[in-house]
């Protein structure tokens, strides 16, 4: 607190004045975070051309929002702030759900992923993806970026999810990033 009060140059009575103790900052700041993050996630669904587009899309959302934090803060929520967790966790099992659901469903509609998935599974594996680009005690901190991480395991996904059809247009994307 003392940190954030000497960055925003202001005192800590003043941060105390809006927020009852740090847990409720940090809270705050959380459910903003997803809030906003169903909203950016509803704007790349609106914007995707399909369904492989959408994912390109939340990807590159990731990145930038991954070069702005600091790995540690999941581990630290979810070690001092219980509260805030409990509010990742939900936004994740609900708008994160529904989202991969509902890419799902628009990519078999489209022709690009395989119709014989069972997707619930399919979408509750990828939240796990996301979870485990994050964890260190999978793979160590010092030897991947998350990033890398995240790269991998959403290639993975969507060539283990798409037809053929599907495969042509992950190559098309794939070029035009690497140009």
């Amino acid at each position: 607190m003392d940190d954030m009060a000497k960055h925003l140059g202001i005192s800590k009575k003043t941060i105390y004045t809006h927020f009852v103790d740090k847990n409720d900052l940090v809270c705050t700041v959380i459910k903003n975070r997803m809030e906003n993050q169903v909203c950016m996630m509803d704007e790349g669904s609106a914007a995707a051309t399909n369904a492989i587009d959408e994912v390109f899309i939340a990807v590159t959302h990731m990145q930038s929002m991954l070069s702005n934090m600091n790995p540690m803060l999941f581990y630290d929520m979810q070690k001092y702030h219980p509260e805030a967790w409990l509010v990742f966790k939900t936004f994740k099992e609900s708008s994160m759900y529904k989202v991969i659901r509902n890419n799902l469903e628009r990519g078999i509609q489209e022709g690009y992923y395989r119709t014989e998935m069972y997707l619930e599974i399919i979408s509750r594996m990828r939240i796990e993806h996301i979870d485990m680009a994050f964890s260190h005690s999978i793979l160590p901190a010092n030897k991947y970026s998350v990033l890398q991480v995240m790269n991998e395991l959403t290639e993975h996904y969507l060539y283990g999810i798409c037809t053929l059809k599907g495969h042509r247009l992950i190559n098309k994307y794939k070029q035009i990033n690497e140009e």
